[in-house]
């Protein structure tokens, strides 16, 4: 006996898709999703990793060599880290990392820290960071940042989040070998680095040419780092790295954009970037490669450790590392790292005039395929 499906059940599918009836359609395509390269083509930023909750370890290796910034601390492996709690994830999926921040020490000694970086390495990619709280204080200095395999810098530093002392304002900063620059004509809203009163464009860092000081923008918000960042609630930092540059930007917990909470980042729709490293002054793709993703605290050092007679913190830098209440705020509080590649759209269906036509003729196609299937299942 053959048995025949009311009409009802799929005329909806083979009518064609309204963008009511399509919320891909809809979410993806009118929600500007898209992205377009200078040369015409779009693309998503298609989800590649994620780093959170109880697993957020599993995929990093603890560092726990001298530090190659001269600091005054210990990076101690995943078990003692683990078994100090200076590294763990909360019962409600928070990520903490910190500094020792119990243990008095003697003048001289190291105090105990966490630097881990990613087992995968990456060439591009959009990384979004959501984070409550970043370390800060008087002779800390702690990082977010991706490195290049290698003899360093040659395949570059990517400097996301960096700061010290009681600083306000993040700087991002990148290092390479020679011939590659900052673009003054970039589009970007923070403030060059400035050397004898001077912007300082060199992103050369090797030779210690400028003292390996790379080339750096410092963001102007004043919430960018520090403990006003801590206190309303922490943020959201993305950088984009593509063939098209090197962009960070920086939110408020207030102004996260919506399409980072919703896994769909557009950066096109985010404004001005805080800082941006342009293909007009450094090919982006010669200069940074087989990058791992690091997080560290470490104290003192060639940064904070020589900036601290002007920083206005008490003492000098190795008597403010011996007493632990000192390092309270030492402390990465972490939500999650997502990390999106790049998926170009490769085809447009002749006669669409937009991506978002485009895609939406391509579903009509697919539920007609979908709902000759179905007949087929149920005619007999």
């Amino acid at each position: 006996m053959r048995h025949y499906a009311p009409l009802f059940l799929f005329v909806p599918l083979i009518c064609p898709l309204s963008r009511a009836a399509s919320p891909l359609v809809e979410n993806r395509a009118v929600g500007n999703a898209f992205d377009t390269n200078p040369d015409g083509s779009t693309f998503l930023w298609i989800l590649q990793d994620e780093y959170s909750g109880s697993t957020f370890f599993d995929r990093f290796d603890f560092f726990t060599g001298e530090d190659p910034t001269h600091g005054t601390v210990h990076y101690v492996e995943r078990d003692v880290a683990f078994n100090n709690s200076l590294a763990y994830v909360q019962d409600d999926g928070i990520v903490v990392m910190k500094g020792d921040d119990t243990n008095w020490l003697a003048p001289g000694e190291n105090r105990s820290s966490v630097r881990i970086s990613s087992q995968a390495l990456y060439n591009t990619g959009l990384f979004v960071l959501d984070v409550n709280r970043a370390p800060w204080g008087c002779g800390v200095w702690p990082a977010w940042w991706t490195l290049g395999n290698g003899q360093w810098p040659y395949n570059g530093e990517i400097d996301i989040i960096e700061g010290v002392h009681d600083n306000v304002h993040n700087q991002v900063a990148w290092h390479t070998g020679g011939g590659c620059y900052l673009t003054q004509n970039a589009n970007f809203t923070g403030s060059i680095t400035q050397l004898n009163g001077e912007d300082n464009l060199f992103c050369k860092s090797d030779d210690n040419f400028n003292d390996n000081s790379g080339c750096a923008i410092t963001e102007w918000s004043r919430s960018s780092y520090g403990p006003d960042f801590d206190r309303q609630g922490g943020g959201v930092f993305a950088m984009k790295w593509d063939e098209n540059g090197i962009a960070v930007w920086s939110f408020f917990r207030a102004a996260v954009p919506g399409d980072v909470y919703t896994g769909s980042p557009n950066p096109s729709n985010w404004g001005t970037p805080s800082a941006n490293l342009s293909p007009e002054g450094c090919n982006i793709t010669q200069y940074f490669a087989n990058h791992s993703i690091i997080f560290d605290i470490t104290f003192c050092g060639d940064w904070a450790g020589n900036s601290y007679a002007t920083s206005e913190c008490p003492g000098t830098c190795p008597e403010r590392l011996q007493d632990p209440a000192n390092f309270v705020n030492a402390t990465w509080n972490i939500n999650s790292l997502k990390v999106y590649r790049k998926q170009l759209m490769n085809g447009r269906v002749s006669g669409a005039s937009s991506p978002a036509q485009s895609l939406e003729w391509v579903m009509r196609w697919i539920s007609l395929f979908g709902a000759l299937v179905f007949l087929a299942s149920i005619y007999v």
